[in-house]
């Protein structure tokens, strides 16, 4: 009796759309707004109110993938519906649990990486596209597939940039090797890879050597910390959510010591339009261990401290949005493959990570931003105006 009073409680104002729940007594309530009910949620056992109190996103996470809690509907409107209501439970400073400080030492960051990465490249394949991208694309038109929006957003970075051939540039974080390729097949840039994950070395040393580019890519495993060259160019895409808020200052001042006089970096990744995003418990225990998000103001200080100058911003939210429903719809489509190779509790996991955050994006709790910095004076050797990065986007290769 006592759960069911709280719960009741809990959900009271927790949606701002008709949600019906099934507690585990089969007592049926609709909460919020009246009219059609857009989702329902079945309790199928009562779920510890201590539990929810010290850890609201991770008790309810492992209560869906155990299948203590199951949801008809989408998973992504009822969690936006969560975030979108000012007084949720999820809004409520008594859920907001700040994590201890995380150890991001060398050792571990590979450790974290490897977590995630190294899942196994025929996983990765089943719904990323074929550039084998695993971060926000870029919509240039709205019927965009997604491997032309990757293709996009690698192209809009390394036109931001305005690469000239025989440059260098540093890909901090490389993933599958799309942006590498791109900048030395299409730039004659010599370009260079790190990376923690042993899978994504192995694919993009294979593909190196299969396009016979020897001597325009290379690609190491490696930490970012370890790194003693410059570079013209630096890319980091989807990279500093890994380094933990600790290691913040130290990811960017490395970034201003690896670049060259009047060098250029592109930083690419998830950030805050708010104060306290930081961590979730639930992405942070079985998605990106070690992970931290930082807002704004944040990044901006460290990247003053490091002496770099920001010369432009964008902010690409609804990209990701838009990204993670596509990323959604293909890992549902390939369910019974994804269950085969790990299990269903995998699957409810991965499913639920990339609904809970297509959720985020949409109602703003979290945004990605783009930052061009350059080393020295913002800019002295880029264009005056941002034309010259919608007139060379004019040129990004269509997809057939």
């Amino acid at each position: 009796m006592l759960e069911k009073t709280f719960y009741k409680t809990l959900l009271k104002h927790a949606f701002n759309i008709p949600v019906e729940v099934t507690f585990w007594d089969g007592e049926n309530e609709t909460f919020g707004p009246k009219g059609e009910v857009q989702n329902k949620i079945k309790f199928k056992k009562p779920i510890s109110p201590h539990s929810v109190l010290e850890h609201a996103t991770l008790t309810l996470a492992e209560a869906y993938m155990e299948k203590n809690i199951e949801v008809q509907g989408s998973i992504q409107n009822l969690i936006t519906a969560i975030f979108m209501t000012p007084h949720s439970f999820i809004n409520s400073d008594k859920f907001k649990k700040f994590l201890p400080k995380q150890n991001h030492s060398k050792k571990q960051s590979k450790t974290d990486v490897q977590s995630h990465y190294d899942l196994g490249n025929s996983f990765y394949r089943l719904w990323l596209d074929k550039t084998m991208t695993y971060s926000c694309a870029y919509f240039k038109n709205k019927n965009d597939s997604l491997e032309q929006a990757q293709t996009n957003k690698v192209y809009h970075i390394l036109n931001k940039l305005d690469l000239k051939p025989d440059k260098t540039l540093l890909d901090i974080g490389c993933g599958w090797g799309t942006l590498l390729f791109a900048a030395a097949k299409s730039y004659g840039v010599h370009a260079t890879g790190i990376t923690l994950s042993k899978e994504q070395f192995d694919y993009v040393s294979n593909r190196i050597e299969t396009e016979h580019l020897e001597d325009m890519i290379d690609v190491k495993l490696m930490d970012y910390r370890e790194l003693d060259q410059s570079f013209d160019y630096i890319t980091s895409v989807g990279m500093f959510e890994h380094v933990g808020k600790e290691n913040l200052e130290t990811y960017f001042k490395k970034i201003s010591e690896l670049l060259k006089p009047e060098g250029r970096a592109l930083i690419h990744g998830i950030t805050g339009q708010h104060m306290g995003v930081g961590s979730d418990p639930f992405i942070n225990k079985y998605i990106f261990p070690g992970g931290y998000i930082p807002h704004l103001s944040e990044m901006m200080e460290h990247i003053m401290q490091s002496n770099l100058q920001l010369k432009d911003l964008e902010t690409l939210r609804r990209h990701y949005q838009k990204t993670l429903e596509i990323w959604t719809q293909n890992v549902l489509a390939h369910k019974l493959e994804i269950i085969e190779m790990f299990d269903d509790k995998f699957f409810r996991m991965w499913n639920l990570y990339l609904q809970a955050c297509a959720s985020s994006f949409e109602s703003g709790n979290i945004d990605v931003a783009q930052y061009l910095l350059t080393k020295g004076p913002s800019g002295l050797n880029l264009p005056l105006t941002r034309d010259y990065m919608s007139e060379q986007d004019k040129n990004i290769p269509q997809i057939k």
